[in-house]
């Protein structure tokens, strides 16, 4: 079954909250792209190229990616990816995805 529309625009305010963070993970993590990697998968579910499984596998990497890193706004981006590519999963995911963008700006 394909997403809803309100899926689908929870999911674009989720990616596009950790995308504007993301840069702040790769300056911190440059060598691990897992969050990056989350982000390209919940782009592919949007458009019919991923599964949800697939999608949730990414995220869970994401949420790994945050728990290997030691500099905190690093964390809340990566964690911020990984909640974003949630939305894929479970919709409510995705005002925590704002969330954490927020607390890696600071």
């Amino acid at each position: 079954m394909p997403p809803t529309t309100d899926h689908l625009i929870a999911a674009e305010e989720a990616l596009a909250a950790a995308s504007e963070v993301l840069p702040i993970f790769e300056r911190a993590e440059q060598h691990d792209d897992r969050p990056r990697k989350a982000l390209e998968a919940l782009v592919a579910w949007m458009k019919g190229n991923a599964s949800v499984s697939e999608v949730r596998q990414a995220a869970f990497d994401a949420h790994e990616a945050a728990r290997d890193t030691t500099h905190l706004q690093a964390r809340y981006a990566a964690r911020a990816c990984g909640q974003a590519a949630a939305v894929a999963h479970v919709i409510t995911h995705a005002p925590h995805a704002k969330r954490y963008a927020e607390k890696a700006k600071f």
